[in-house]
This record gives structure tokens, sequence and C-alpha cells, in this order.
């Protein structure tokens, strides 16, 4: 299978044909169980994208549950909750009952760990 610039040099030297036939001329088929050919397009064209310098889902940082790119807002609930995600505190490594000292400011929030040496600085 052809990755990067070998992959975007192969795309261009075929020009116009069918996605089937791209796909297969840069190895992106495998074989089914009975013998005939599957042409891989998902992997041809994350291939393709990633070649392009464009990442798909290649790590887990900003990416939360279901594959979802986190957003990195928050929105108060009807309750007056203000809830952070799991994803987040996952990023954190954060554990059920670690606790934090709430600061308020003009308009802002912040959360700082019980023990950190940030817990005592106003």
């Amino acid at each position: 299978m052809l990755t990067g610039a070998d992959l975007l040099t192969k795309v261009k030297e075929l020009g116009d044909v069918s996605k089937t036939d791209l796909a297969t001329a840069c190895g992106y088929v495998s074989k089914k169980k009975d013998g005939s050919d599957r042409v891989n397009f998902t992997a041809f064209y994350e291939a393709l994208l990633n070649a392009k310098g464009i990442e798909l889902g290649g790590g887990s940082a900003g990416i939360g549950k279901g594959g979802r790119k986190l957003s990195y807002t928050a929105k108060v609930q009807g309750n007056g909750n203000l809830l952070v995600g799991k994803a987040y505190t996952a990023m954190l490594d954060l554990n059920p009952g670690d606790e934090f000292e709430i600061k308020l400011g003009k308009k802002a929030i912040r959360l700082i760990p019980v023990g950190s040496e940030e817990e005592g600085e106003e």
C-alpha cells in the first residue's frame, strides 16, 4: 500500500480513472474469504488525507467519547450546574474523589487541585 508522497504521486500519475481502479492501483485491496477482491476505500482515503497533511483521529488528544472532537466549551445546565465531561478529566488523569479549590474571578472559575502549589496563592 502506498502512503505519503508516493501515494500522491501515483494518484496524479493515474489521472482520471475510477475510484476503484485508483484505490486498487495504490494497493488498497484485500481478498475476501471467497477469493474475490475487496477494495479498502476507507484506508485509501485516510492515507490520502494523511498524505495531504490532514490527520484523522491520529491520537486521543482533543478527542472525546465516540471519537467526537472536544469543543473546550461548557454550558451552564438548566439546574445551574456546570459540567466538565469525562473526556476532559481523563486527559488530566483525574479520579473520582479528587478535590479542587474553586477560585472565582471576574466571570471566571479556576479549579485548583487541593494540595497543589497554586492552592494558597491569591
